[in-house]
């Protein structure tokens, strides 16, 4: 690199290069990987002081080559700007960046006045320190034009922003370290608490004892036919029926007898025009709710593709982001963006789908950072149709539902006619109603294709006399609530206040690898340890627990952000009773960590076996651990066979993803065996090697995988269908939706089949 060049730290090698083909060559740009430094690991990695809290960083090793390649490239050049993202994690990855270029080849600077180089600034504009004199560049979108404008504009790093990421960083590091190392002392090794983590986790919990404790109502519900039209019973001698109210079976079934094979007369229609609003462009919940509901993607998965897009992927016009900045929590869009939408809409779908003013949307987040964008496409002209040629399918998905619910919240409201029709019988004081809905004009509904709007009802007319054609009561029962799905936990969270954008995917992703939660059918169930952990949270450490806590954090954090408090002073308002609480714990909190005597001798080596509780349930082994690390199999079971690696007998075992089938040679022979390999029978033919697929566990549930794993890694979501596809003889999976008839799709030439309905 020469003297007179210019570098840009961004934080990712595909920003990086996406970037790249928008400048001269008197540019360099290289990618930090993420964050360069952070708190210590396997310890607190916070030294307390006078009351003042210093954070021992440490460069990772994974982090230290390029550490010195940026080092040393920063050296050479004439001007370095830093280009990290643009929330407060990445202002803090920008600062320790500038941290590490500007202590090269000094001797290391104090940690204490570090801190106090950063917290309770009083000026407006950054601290006269050198950390701080590097050009900062911020941009919601990675387009040549964004980059030019964004290096014409040039910010500076904002001191308070990196306070309230050290104070978010420092506060859950506490917790964290604190909380886990508690309760590994107390029920196993490998539990985990945190902020975030374990008010995500009650929420799960609480939810599954409303479960538990859910006690069914049956009642009763009329409903018929008239001119094959569904009708509900409103009335019934004069007198309203209430929802839920008619619970006795003989009672319904006397109404139905008196009101069967009966003329009715049209007592009324209403008809009443309805706008339906446009949807606001997505954020990064609303984003993630929408893809698991959707396109099937957990959160982590969505999260991981919107990366992708808007670092940059090919385009007709080479390498470029093709949506904005996908971590974000405001639905604000750019001027600019709204008027090419408006103009696209007008071409493309013409002048009546284009309202009369520009739409603007608010996000229900007192905090939301309204200076960021919603997330939208860059370039209108990149459309579905023409992005599928240079995207990925699952890209090109997600891509298709962003750009689409763009436009659609930029165009005009649909309207419909909601109509009812009322059917009276004067002398039995009887009423029944029909529903309909006609769509006047489709507006925003246009941009995503064939959605099925109408409901119409025949053209009754008033007083018409009309016969019930069928009628029966319906047996209904009340149920319970819902399991959380990955998408409505994202969404309670957000509505209470609870994390940000940018934990959402990370908190789901660590409660299912802690197993404290399975995904099973979309929905998470907590676990044992989950039950466990959290009733000693709730009686230790209520605080914690309570959305209303982590909710008050957010909002003391946007403070600091904003300058308003003291970085400093609200960590010790925080650390001085929890850690009595922490000292409180370790004295009051009854261990779990019982070892019950079997009455066995361990065969291995011949010390008694007990009983312990462990991370996935109660389990027997030696006494004498860790000299001796046997563990007795849950059943011994002698129709497991021989292990076809070494001959030794297979043995039953339960294990983080549930029951196995190991090798009674292990850890000398580590072979394993899925239960349902021997027990579930084959569904079909693998499409890529011709082996079985079967049913199969993982952390997420069932899935369908070849029995040649590893050597074959073919596994689907779908069940696989035993009659092979007329058209192609590909493998079929069957899909099936709420909403809609399932179908069986062929996974090689894509050819589909409509399942029909029960009673169809």
């Amino acid at each position: 690199m020469g003297k007179h060049t210019k570098l840009i730290i961004v934080e990712s090698p595909t920003k990086a290069k996406t970037i790249a083909h928008f400048l001269d060559s008197s540019y360099e740009i290289i990618a930090s990987k993420g964050h360069v430094r952070d708190l210590r690991k396997y310890a607190m990695g916070i030294s307390v002081q006078e009351d003042r809290f210093i954070p021992k960083y440490a460069v990772d090793k994974d982090h230290e080559a390029i550490v010195a390649q940026i080092v040393a490239r920063a050296k050479a050049a004439q001007q370095v700007y830093i280009a990290t993202d643009e929330d407060r994690e990445g202002e803090a990855i920008g600062y320790h960046i500038a941290y590490l270029i500007e202590q090269a080849g000094h001797k290391s600077q104090d940690s204490l006045k570090e801190i106090r180089a950063l917290e309770d600034q009083t000026q407006s504009t950054p601290p006269h320190n050198p950390i701080f004199a590097f050009p900062r560049i911020v941009f919601h979108e990675i387009t040549k034009s964004a980059i030019l404008h964004a290096l014409k504009h040039p910010k500076t790093l904002d001191v308070h922003k990196i306070n309230a990421q050290l104070a978010r960083r420092l506060l859950d590091r506490i917790v964290g370290f604190s909380l886990s190392s508690l309760l590994a002392s107390k029920i196993s090794k490998g539990m985990s608490a945190g902020r975030v983590q374990s008010a995500a986790l009650k929420l799960i919990v609480d939810r599954e004892r409303e479960i538990q404790a859910f006690k069914p109502l049956t009642y009763y519900e009329i409903e018929g036919t008239i001119a094959q039209v569904r009708v509900s019973l409103q009335s019934y001698q004069h007198e309203k029926l209430k929802k839920q109210a008619l619970r006795d079976s003989q009672k319904a079934l006397d109404m139905v007898a008196s009101l069967r094979d009966q003329d009715y007369q049209v007592q009324a229609i209403e008809t009443k025009e309805k706008n339906t609003p446009t949807p606001p462009p997505f954020m990064t919940s609303t984003l993630q709710q929408s893809a698991s509901s959707q396109l099937g993607y957990s959160p982590s998965k969505t999260m991981n593709i919107a990366q992708k897009l808007y670092e940059g992927v090919m385009t007709p016009q080479g390498a470029s982001g093709v949506i904005t900045y996908m971590r974000t929590d405001s639905l604000n869009i750019a001027k600019e963006a709204i008027e090419g939408a408006r103009a696209f809409i007008e071409q493309t779908y013409g002048a009546l789908y284009v309202p009369k003013k520009p739409k603007s949307y608010t996000s229900k987040n007192k905090s939301a950072q309204e200076a960021h964008e919603a997330i939208r496409p860059t370039n209108l002209a990149f459309t579905p149709t023409i992005a599928k040629d240079y995207l990925k399918p699952e890209e090109h998905k997600l891509y298709r539902l962003i750009y689409q619910r763009f436009l659609a919240s930029q165009m005009s409201d649909a309207r419909f006619e909601n109509q009812s029709v009322y059917f009276a019988h004067e002398e039995l004081g009887a009423v029944f109603k029909a529903n309909g809905r006609k769509l006047l004009f489709e507006g925003f509904y246009k941009v995503f294709g064939d959605v099925d709007k109408d409901m119409l009802l025949p053209a009754f007319t008033l007083h018409q006399e009309v016969r019930l054609e069928s009628l029966e009561a319906r047996e209904c029962h009340t149920e319970p609530p819902a399991r959380y799905s990955e998408a409505s936990l994202i969404k309670t969270l957000e509505s209470l206040g609870i994390g940000r954008p940018s934990t959402y995917a990370p908190t789901i992703a660590l409660l299912l690898s802690r197993d404290y939660v399975a995904l099973q059918q979309k929905q998470l169930t907590p676990t044992s340890s989950a039950f466990s952990v959290i009733e000693i949270l709730e009686k230790h450490f209520s605080e914690i627990v309570n959305a209303t806590f982590s909710a008050g954090l957010e909002d003391k954090l946007d403070a600091i952000a904003s300058h308003q408090i003291s970085w400093q002073e609200m960590l010790l308002n925080f650390y001085t009773p929890f850690m009595r609480q922490i000292e409180e714990g370790k004295s009051q909190i009854v261990s779990q960590k019982v070892s019950i005597p079997t009455g066995e001798l361990c065969p291995q080596c011949g010390a008694d076996l007990v009983q312990r509780v462990g991370r996935y349930g109660a389990f027997v082994a030696c006494s004498g651990y860790p000299k001796c690390k046997y563990i007795k199999s849950e059943e011994e079971r002698t129709d497991l066979g021989v292990c076809e690696k070494c001959g030794a007998p297979m043995v039953s075992k339960r294990g983080r993803f549930g029951e196995f089938i190991a090798c009674s040679a292990y850890p000398t022979c580590k072979n394993i065996r899925n239960t349902e390999t021997k027990d579930t029978p084959p569904l079909a033919k693998c499409p890529q090697c011709g082996g079985d697929v079967r049913a199969k566990r993982g952390r997420r549930g069932v899935f369908y995988g070849c029995d040649n794993y590893p050597s074959c890694k073919f596994i689907s979501n779908y069940k696989p269908d035993s009659k092979p596809c007329e058209a192609c003889g590909g493998l079929r999976v069957l899909k099936e939706y709420k909403k809609k008839p399932s179908v069986l799709e062929c996974l090689q030439c894509h050819a589909q089949e409509a399942i029909p309905s029960e009673g169809a």
